[in-house]
Protein backbone atom coordinates (compact mmCIF):
# COMPACT_ATOMS: atom_id res chain seq x y z
CA UNK A 1 0.00 0.00 0.00
CA UNK A 2 1.40 3.45 -0.90
CA UNK A 3 1.79 5.98 1.95
CA UNK A 4 -0.87 8.31 0.54
CA UNK A 5 -3.46 5.50 0.51
CA UNK A 6 -5.47 4.78 3.61
CA UNK A 7 -6.85 1.35 4.34
CA UNK A 8 -10.61 1.04 3.90
CA UNK A 9 -12.51 1.47 7.12
CA UNK A 10 -14.82 -1.15 8.57
CA UNK A 11 -17.75 1.22 7.89
CA UNK A 12 -16.89 1.63 4.20
CA UNK A 13 -16.47 -2.13 3.82
CA UNK A 14 -19.79 -2.67 5.60
CA UNK A 15 -21.63 -0.17 3.37
CA UNK A 16 -20.30 -1.72 0.18
CA UNK A 17 -21.04 -5.19 1.47
CA UNK A 18 -24.60 -4.19 2.41
CA UNK A 19 -25.32 -3.12 -1.16
CA UNK A 20 -23.75 -6.27 -2.54
CA UNK A 21 -25.66 -8.34 0.01
CA UNK A 22 -29.04 -6.89 -0.99
CA UNK A 23 -28.40 -7.76 -4.63
CA UNK A 24 -26.99 -11.16 -3.71
CA UNK A 25 -29.96 -12.00 -1.45
CA UNK A 26 -32.44 -11.17 -4.20
CA UNK A 27 -30.49 -13.44 -6.56
CA UNK A 28 -30.10 -16.23 -3.98
CA UNK A 29 -33.79 -16.12 -3.07
CA UNK A 30 -34.82 -16.11 -6.74
CA UNK A 31 -32.50 -19.00 -7.61
CA UNK A 32 -33.53 -20.94 -4.52
CA UNK A 33 -37.14 -20.51 -5.55
CA UNK A 34 -36.41 -21.93 -8.98
CA UNK A 35 -34.52 -24.87 -7.49
CA UNK A 36 -37.32 -25.69 -5.04
CA UNK A 37 -40.21 -25.09 -7.43
CA UNK A 38 -41.79 -28.47 -6.78
CA UNK A 39 -41.59 -28.34 -2.99
CA UNK A 40 -44.55 -27.92 -0.65
CA UNK A 41 -47.11 -27.84 -3.48
CA UNK A 42 -45.34 -24.95 -5.23
CA UNK A 43 -45.71 -22.61 -2.25
CA UNK A 44 -41.95 -22.06 -2.09
CA UNK A 45 -41.68 -21.15 -5.75
CA UNK A 46 -44.63 -18.74 -5.49
CA UNK A 47 -43.12 -17.18 -2.37
CA UNK A 48 -39.69 -16.71 -3.96
CA UNK A 49 -41.24 -15.37 -7.16
CA UNK A 50 -43.31 -12.84 -5.19
CA UNK A 51 -40.19 -11.80 -3.28
CA UNK A 52 -38.16 -11.42 -6.48
CA UNK A 53 -40.94 -9.22 -7.96
CA UNK A 54 -40.95 -7.02 -4.85
CA UNK A 55 -44.42 -8.15 -3.74
CA UNK A 56 -43.33 -8.50 -0.12
CA UNK A 57 -46.84 -8.75 1.31
CA UNK A 58 -47.58 -11.79 -0.85
CA UNK A 59 -44.11 -13.21 -0.17
CA UNK A 60 -44.61 -12.83 3.59
CA UNK A 61 -48.04 -14.46 3.43
CA UNK A 62 -46.52 -17.49 1.70
CA UNK A 63 -43.20 -17.63 3.58
CA UNK A 64 -44.46 -17.30 7.15
CA UNK A 65 -46.39 -20.61 7.14
CA UNK A 66 -43.33 -22.33 5.63
CA UNK A 67 -41.16 -20.78 8.34
CA UNK A 68 -43.48 -22.10 11.05
CA UNK A 69 -43.11 -25.56 9.47
CA UNK A 70 -39.34 -25.34 10.06
CA UNK A 71 -38.18 -24.52 6.52
CA UNK A 72 -34.75 -22.90 7.07
CA UNK A 73 -34.69 -20.89 3.81
CA UNK A 74 -38.15 -19.53 4.54
CA UNK A 75 -37.14 -18.71 8.12
CA UNK A 76 -34.13 -16.74 6.89
CA UNK A 77 -36.24 -14.86 4.38
CA UNK A 78 -38.92 -14.10 6.99
CA UNK A 79 -36.16 -12.75 9.21
CA UNK A 80 -34.98 -10.53 6.38
CA UNK A 81 -38.53 -9.27 5.78
CA UNK A 82 -38.92 -8.39 9.46
CA UNK A 83 -35.50 -6.77 9.68
CA UNK A 84 -36.26 -4.51 6.75
CA UNK A 85 -40.01 -4.02 7.29
CA UNK A 86 -40.91 -5.49 3.91
CA UNK A 87 -44.44 -6.87 3.86
CA UNK A 88 -44.45 -7.10 7.69
CA UNK A 89 -43.85 -4.57 10.46
CA UNK A 90 -40.16 -3.90 11.02
CA UNK A 91 -39.03 -5.76 14.14
CA UNK A 92 -35.37 -6.53 14.77
CA UNK A 93 -36.10 -8.93 17.64
CA UNK A 94 -38.45 -11.09 15.57
CA UNK A 95 -35.97 -10.94 12.67
CA UNK A 96 -33.16 -12.19 14.92
CA UNK A 97 -35.36 -15.03 16.18
CA UNK A 98 -36.04 -16.24 12.64
CA UNK A 99 -32.39 -15.84 11.67
CA UNK A 100 -31.48 -17.90 14.72
CA UNK A 101 -33.81 -20.74 13.74
CA UNK A 102 -32.45 -20.87 10.19
CA UNK A 103 -28.82 -20.38 11.29
CA UNK A 104 -29.02 -23.25 13.78
CA UNK A 105 -30.19 -25.49 10.92
CA UNK A 106 -27.14 -24.49 8.86
CA UNK A 107 -28.47 -21.88 6.43
CA UNK A 108 -25.35 -19.80 5.57
CA UNK A 109 -27.24 -16.64 4.59
CA UNK A 110 -29.14 -16.68 7.91
CA UNK A 111 -25.85 -17.36 9.74
CA UNK A 112 -24.35 -14.31 8.03
CA UNK A 113 -27.33 -12.09 8.83
CA UNK A 114 -27.41 -13.30 12.45
CA UNK A 115 -23.69 -12.56 12.71
CA UNK A 116 -24.35 -9.01 11.49
CA UNK A 117 -27.22 -8.67 13.97
CA UNK A 118 -24.90 -9.59 16.87
CA UNK A 119 -22.26 -7.20 15.56
CA UNK A 120 -24.68 -4.26 15.39
CA UNK A 121 -26.99 -5.19 18.27
CA UNK A 122 -30.06 -5.37 16.04
CA UNK A 123 -32.63 -7.46 17.90
CA UNK A 124 -29.97 -9.10 20.06
CA UNK A 125 -27.34 -7.72 22.45
CA UNK A 126 -24.01 -6.76 20.85
CA UNK A 127 -21.75 -9.78 21.16
CA UNK A 128 -18.63 -9.90 18.99
CA UNK A 129 -17.90 -13.52 19.91
CA UNK A 130 -21.31 -14.73 18.73
CA UNK A 131 -21.08 -12.42 15.73
CA UNK A 132 -17.74 -13.93 14.75
CA UNK A 133 -18.96 -17.49 15.38
CA UNK A 134 -21.87 -17.06 12.96
CA UNK A 135 -19.73 -15.21 10.41
CA UNK A 136 -17.10 -17.99 10.53
CA UNK A 137 -19.80 -20.59 9.89
CA UNK A 138 -21.43 -18.52 7.15
CA UNK A 139 -18.14 -18.04 5.29
CA UNK A 140 -17.30 -21.73 5.62
CA UNK A 141 -20.70 -22.91 4.37
CA UNK A 142 -21.43 -20.23 1.74
CA UNK A 143 -21.71 -20.84 -1.93
CA UNK A 144 -19.12 -19.44 -4.31
CA UNK A 145 -21.01 -16.17 -4.92
CA UNK A 146 -21.49 -15.31 -1.26
CA UNK A 147 -18.18 -16.57 0.15
CA UNK A 148 -16.09 -13.48 -0.65
CA UNK A 149 -18.59 -11.08 0.92
CA UNK A 150 -19.09 -13.25 3.99
CA UNK A 151 -15.32 -13.67 4.42
CA UNK A 152 -14.64 -9.95 4.04
CA UNK A 153 -17.19 -9.04 6.73
CA UNK A 154 -15.99 -11.86 9.01
CA UNK A 155 -12.45 -10.51 8.75
CA UNK A 156 -13.60 -6.91 9.33
CA UNK A 157 -15.45 -7.88 12.51
CA UNK A 158 -12.37 -9.80 13.67
CA UNK A 159 -10.37 -6.54 13.72
CA UNK A 160 -12.51 -5.38 16.68
CA UNK A 161 -11.78 -8.47 18.77
CA UNK A 162 -9.12 -9.55 21.23
CA UNK A 163 -7.19 -12.78 20.67
CA UNK A 164 -9.18 -14.44 23.46
CA UNK A 165 -12.47 -13.43 21.84
CA UNK A 166 -11.33 -14.73 18.44
CA UNK A 167 -10.28 -18.03 20.02
CA UNK A 168 -13.66 -18.33 21.80
CA UNK A 169 -15.55 -17.66 18.57
CA UNK A 170 -13.45 -20.20 16.67
CA UNK A 171 -14.04 -22.82 19.36
CA UNK A 172 -17.80 -22.22 19.28
CA UNK A 173 -17.79 -22.50 15.48
CA UNK A 174 -15.84 -25.76 15.60
CA UNK A 175 -18.21 -27.26 18.18
CA UNK A 176 -21.38 -26.12 16.37
CA UNK A 177 -23.61 -28.83 14.90
CA UNK A 178 -26.70 -28.26 12.73
CA UNK A 179 -29.97 -28.54 14.62
CA UNK A 180 -33.12 -30.22 13.39
CA UNK A 181 -35.85 -27.88 12.07
CA UNK A 182 -37.49 -25.84 14.79
CA UNK A 183 -39.41 -22.61 15.25
CA UNK A 184 -39.02 -19.78 17.76
CA UNK A 185 -41.06 -19.36 20.88
CA UNK A 186 -43.85 -16.96 19.93
CA UNK A 187 -42.27 -13.74 21.14
CA UNK A 188 -45.46 -11.78 20.71
CA UNK A 189 -47.23 -13.74 23.45
CA UNK A 190 -45.43 -11.47 25.91
CA UNK A 191 -46.01 -8.28 23.94
CA UNK A 192 -48.84 -5.73 24.36
CA UNK A 193 -52.24 -6.65 22.94
CA UNK A 194 -51.85 -4.17 20.09
CA UNK A 195 -48.93 -6.21 18.69
CA UNK A 196 -49.78 -8.39 15.70
CA UNK A 197 -46.98 -10.53 14.26
CA UNK A 198 -48.21 -10.55 10.66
Amino acid sequence: MRPEETPPSFLSITRRAAGALALMLALVFALTGQALAGGKDGTQSRAYAAYAKGDYVAAAALLIPLAWQGDAKAQGMVGYLYENGKGVPQDFVVAAQWYGCAAEQGDPTAQYLLGLAYDKGRGVPIDVVLSQKWLILAAARAGKQERDTFTRIRDAVRTKMSRAQIAAAQEQAILWMPAPPYVPEPLWLNRPRSFTPF
